[in-house]
C-alpha cells in the first residue's frame, strides 16, 4: 500500500500541489466510495493503490494540460483555477471530485443520469464539506438546452465512455464561446479523433490539440482532445434524448 509521502509524489506529477489537507480529503473520498460500492455499482476498481493512481491521478492528470490551456484561452476567459466547470457524465465524481479537492478555486457541476449516482455524489460532498460544487441529476441533451446550463461554463470536462462525435454533442453544448470542452480518451484513438472534427465543427468548436500523458506510475497512456469553442453552438443542439449516442454527427 502507498505511504501518504508515496502518494503525494505520484500527485504531484499531475501538475497540482497536493497538501495534506487535500491528500486527507483525497483519502476520506476513497472510504465514502469503498463503503458505498458495497451496495452500489459505482467502480470495478475498488483497491487502494488501484483508486490512487486509475481513478485520483488519472483526474488529476489534466493539470498538466493547464498551461497549455492558458496560453490559448481568448481574452475574459477565466483561468483554470477560477473556472465554472461540468463534469459530464460524471459516474463516481471522476474526474470532477479530486479535481475540487486539489483546485479549491474552481466552480464544478456534477452531472448524471442516474439519480442514484447522483444521491451518491451529493453525500459525498457533503461529508467531505466541499464548497461551491454541486450534483444534478439529468440527461446532458436535456441538460444541454436548458438556459441555465447552455453555454454558461468556461470548461466542459468528461470521462465517459463514448465516441468523441457524441461526447461533443453532449458537452459542447454546455461551454460558453472562447472557453473549451476536455475528453478524456485512451491512447490510440487518432481515428475516432479524427472522426470528430466536423462533428465539433458543427458544435461551434475545433480540435486544436491532442496531448498524450502518461499516467504515474504505470506506462499507460492517456490522451486529452482539446476543442476549443469559437462560437455559439446552433440551437437545435444537442438532439432529443437518445438520438447523439444511435445517430453521431460525422
Amino acid at each position: 500500500m502507498y505511504t501518504d509521502e508515496e502518494i503525494k509524489a505520484l500527485l504531484d506529477q499531475t501538475g497540482f500541489a497536493v497538501t495534506d489537507p487535500m491528500l486527507d480529503k483525497l483519502k476520506t473520498f476513497y472510504e465514502i466510495l469503498k463503503e458505498k460500492n458495497k451496495v452500489m455499482n459505482l467502480t470495478a476498481i475498488t483497491e487502494y493503490d488501484d483508486v490512487i493512481v486509475k481513478h485520483f491521478a488519472d483526474s488529476l492528470l489534466i493539470g498538466t494540460i493547464i498551461p497549455f490551456l492558458d496560453q490559448n484561452k481568448d481574452n475574459g476567459i477565466c483561468e483554470f483555477s477560477r473556472a465554472d466547470i461540468i463534469d459530464v457524465g460524471s459516474g463516481a465524481g471522476f474526474p470532477g471530485i479530486p479535481l475540487k479537492i486539489c483546485a479549491e478555486d474552481i466552480r464544478m457541476t456534477l452531472i448524471d443520469s442516474l439519480n442514484k449516482r447522483v444521491g451518491f455524489l451529493n453525500e459525498a460532498i457533503d461529508r467531505l464539506k466541499l464548497k461551491e460544487i454541486s450534483a444534478v441529476h439529468g440527461r446532458c441533451e436535456d441538460a444541454g438546452q436548458d438556459g441555465a446550463f447552455r453555454e454558461r461554463f468556461d470548461y466542459a470536462i468528461s470521462r465517459a465512455v463514448a465516441d468523441l462525435r457524441v461526447l461533443c454533442e453532449y458537452c459542447l453544448p454546455f461551454v460558453k464561446p472562447g472557453g473549451f470542452f476536455i475528453a478524456y480518451k485512451s491512447a490510440n484513438s487518432d481515428e475516432e479523433i479524427k472522426s470528430a472534427e466536423k462533428a465539433a465543427e458543427y458544435l461551434g468548436g475545433s480540435i486544436i490539440k491532442n496531448r498524450t500523458c502518461q499516467l504515474p506510475g504505470t506506462d499507460i497512456d492517456r490522451n486529452f482532445v482539446i476543442i476549443k469553442k469559437n462560437r455559439s453552438t446552433p440551437k437545435k443542439y444537442p438532439r432529443k434524448a437518445g438520438i447523439p449516442s444511435k445517430q453521431p454527427l460525422c
